[in-house]
C-alpha cells in the first residue's frame, strides 16, 4: 500500500466520525495553546531584559568602578575577589583604559543628585554627565531634540521620560503618583532652575532662606551661598511618564560643561562626590563615578574585563548579568511550559481513547484488509497517521488560538507592563515556538496512537471478519 493510499484512508476514517474527531482535536488545540501562551510569557520577560540591556549600552559595554569617593559616588565589589577597589577613576585611568586592546571607547561618567525648581513645582533627579562620545555610545532613544553639545557655558540637558513624575507642588507636597497629574511644565521649551549644592540648599531651607528668583536673570541666579543654574532641555527620552526604561530617572548633560560649573561654584571646597584629603581639602584631580568601556566584539568582553580587574578596578558587564538571568528565565519557562503541558497530556489521553474506539468500530475492516494482503506495517502506519493528523491539526489551530490569546493579553496588560519596565509585549511568540509546538503536538499524537496501532496489528484476521 502506497503512502498516498494510507493518507487517503486515514483522512476518510477521521471524517467518518466528525464530532468525535473534532472533540479530540479540540483537546489538542487547548493543550497546544496553553503551552505556547505559557512559554510566551517567559519569552516576553526575556525579550524585555534584552531590550533593557541594549538600552544600557549593549552586551559589549563594561562598567568600571573604583574607590568610593563620596556620597554621590557608587562603589562596586569585584565578582572575583569581592574586594573594593582602592583606586579612583580619573582622566589618567580613562586614558589607560582606552589603550587596552579591543577597547573602542572609554568614557568617564559622573553622577550626582540635583534639585530642580520651576514656579510652584519642585523636584529632584540624578544628573548623569558624560562626554559626547559616551552619550552617543549609550544609544539613548530620544522622542525629540538632540544630545547635549560640548563646549558651552550653559548647561543643556536631556530629561528622562520619568523626570516629570519626580516633581511635586511645594505648597501641598502632592506628587504625580498622588494626583496622577503631571506638572504644568513644558520641559522641552521652559527653562528650569537646577541646584547642584544640595547640602547648602537644604540648610538654607532650614534657615528660612528665600529661594525665589528670575529665570531670565542670566545663566546663574544666586541666593546667599546657594546658586541656582538656569538649564534648558535639548532633548527628551522617548516614552510616556508610565513607560519605564533604563533612562527613566536620569538627566543627561555634557561632562566638560558640568565640570566647569562645579569648579566655579565650589571653588575652594569639595565638590559633591569628590574625594578629600585628611584635612578636608579637595583633590586636585577630578574623579568620576565610573568609566563606561565599550569593546569591539562580544567575544572579547571577558578578556578585556579580566585585564581591567588585574589593574585593580571593579568590573560589571551586561554579558555577565545576562548570563546569570538566562538560567533563571530557563527555569521560569520550564515551569510555565510544564503547566501548559498538563493540558496536552490530557489531550493525548483523548487521542488514545479515540484511536481505541476507532479500532473497535473498524475491527471487521481491519480483518478484511489483512486478508487482502495488507501488511502489518501498513496497518500500523495508517493508525499512526490518523493520530498524527489529529496532533498536527490541533497544533495548527492551537497556534492560531495562542496568537489571539497573546494579543488579548498584551492589549489588557500594556499599560501595566510599561510601568513595570516591559518595553514591548508581555507575551512574545517567536516563529521557532510555533514550529516546535506543532511538531510537539504531532509527536504527542503519534505517541498516543502507538499502542492502539499495535493492538490493530495483533488482531486475528479471521476473528476480525467474524466480528459484528
Amino acid at each position: 500500500m502506497s503512502w498516498i493510499d494510507l493518507l487517503r484512508m486515514s483522512g476518510s476514517n477521521l471524517k467518518r466520525r466528525k464530532l468525535r474527531t473534532f472533540l479530540t482535536v479540540l483537546g489538542v488545540i487547548i493543550g497546544t495553546a496553553s503551552i505556547v501562551v505559557m512559554i510566551s510569557l517567559g519569552l516576553g520577560l526575556q525579550e524585555s531584559l534584552y531590550q533593557e540591556v541594549e538600552n544600557s549600552g549593549g552586551l559589549t559595554s563594561i562598567k568600571v568602578t573604583g574607590a568610593n569617593a563620596g556620597d554621590s559616588m557608587v562603589s562596586y565589589s569585584s565578582g572575583d575577589s569581592g574586594e573594593e577597589s582602592k583606586k579612583y577613576i580619573n582622566d589618567q585611568v580613562i586614558s589607560e583604559l582606552s589603550k587596552i586592546e579591543n577597547v573602542t571607547i572609554a568614557s568617564p561618567v559622573y553622577e550626582m543628585w540635583v534639585n530642580m525648581i520651576k514656579g510652584k513645582y519642585e523636584g529632584n533627579g540624578q544628573l548623569v554627565a558624560m562626554t559626547p562620545e559616551g552619550l552617543v555610545a549609550k544609544n539613548i532613544p530620544l522622542a525629540e531634540g538632540k544630545l547635549p553639545a560640548s563646549g558651552g557655558s550653559t548647561l543643556e540637558v536631556v530629561y528622562g521620560n520619568g523626570i516629570p513624575t519626580m516633581f511635586y507642588e511645594k505648597g501641598s507636597g502632592k506628587s504625580y503618583y498622588e494626583t496622577m497629574e503631571l506638572p504644568d511644565i513644558d520641559f522641552i521649551h521652559d527653562s528650569i532652575f537646577m541646584i547642584l549644592d544640595q547640602d547648602g540648599y537644604y540648610n538654607s531651607m532650614g534657615s528660612g532662606m528665600d529661594m525665589g528668583g528670575d529665570e531670565n536673570g542670566g545663566q546663574q541666579a544666586k541666593s546667599n551661598t546657594v546658586q541656582k543654574h538656569v538649564v534648558r532641555a535639548c532633548g527628551m527620552v522617548q516614552g510616556g511618564p508610565d513607560e519605564y526604561n533604563a533612562n527613566y530617572y536620569y538627566i543627561y548633560c555634557d561632562l566638560d560643561t558640568l565640570k566647569q560649573i562645579l569648579k566655579k561654584e565650589f571653588s575652594g571646597r569639595a565638590i559633591p562626590g569628590q574625594p578629600t584629603t585628611k584635612s578636608g581639602k579637595p583633590y586636585k584631580e577630578f574623579c568620576y563615578t565610573y568609566a563606561q568601556v565599550n569593546v569591539d566584539d562580544i567575544d572579547n568582553v571577558d578578556k578585556v574585563a579580566a585585564i581591567i580587574r588585574e589593574k585593580g578596578y571593579n568590573v560589571e558587564t551586561n554579558a555577565e548579568y545576562l548570563n546569570s538571568m538566562k538560567s533563571q528565565f530557563a527555569i521560569i519557562q520550564a515551569v510555565l511550559g510544564g503547566i501548559g503541558a498538563v493540558s496536552l497530556f490530557v489531550a493525548a489521553i483523548g487521542i488514545a481513547n479515540t484511536m481505541m474506539m476507532s479500532i473497535y468500530e473498524r475491527t471487521k475492516e481491519i480483518g478484511v484488509i489483512k486478508v487482502l494482503g495488507c501488511s502489518l506495517k501498513n496497518i500500523k502506519q495508517m493508525f499512526l497517521l490518523e493520530a498524527a493528523f489529529i496532533g498536527l491539526l490541533g497544533g495548527m489551530m492551537g497556534n492560531v488560538l495562542s496568537f489571539l490569546m497573546s494579543a488579548v493579553i498584551n492589549f489588557l496588560t500594556r499599560q501595566g507592563a510599561t510601568s513595570m519596565g516591559f518595553s514591548s509585549n508581555i507575551s512574545y511568540i517567536p516563529p521557532w515556538l510555533v514550529l516546535l509546538s506543532m511538531g510537539f503536538a504531532m509527536l504527542v499524537g503519534v505517541i498516543a496512537g502507538y499502542f492502539p496501532a499495535l493492538r490493530a496489528m495483533k488482531l486475528s484476521p479471521l476473528a476480525a471478519i467474524r466480528n459484528e
